[in-house]
């Protein structure tokens, strides 16, 4: 079932709905960057370079304009893909450990 687009949504059944069919693509795309990072961990030859600071820091900067430009709050939306950055980063370490333990 493909849920309302929200400008249709009529109830609370189907906004939440769709707030649901949304999670479940957002999950589906964490896994698919997931993967990224465990390509990351597996071509990084030395642990320290697990943290970029200066590429977290595009990463940020490039998802406030994409926030911008699709008329969200870019504070707000940094501050999400930060934590998602931080847990990536998390992972991707743990990733790493595994691979040469």
């Amino acid at each position: 079932m493909t849920a309302k687009p929200p400008e249709q949504c009529q109830t609370m059944i189907e906004v939440r709905e769709g707030v649901d069919q949304v999670d479940r693509e957002l999950v589906a795309l964490l896994a698919r960057r997931f993967g990224y990072m465990d390509a990351a961990a597996r071509i990084k030859a030395e642990r320290g370079a697990v943290r970029d600071e200066p590429r977290k820091a595009q990463v940020l900067d490039n998802v406030g304009r994409a926030a911008e430009a699709a008329g969200l709050d870019a504070a707000r939306i940094r501050a999400v893909w930060n934590e998602l950055v931080e847990q990536s980063i998390a992972h991707e370490f743990d990733r790493w450990d595994d691979l040469r333990a």
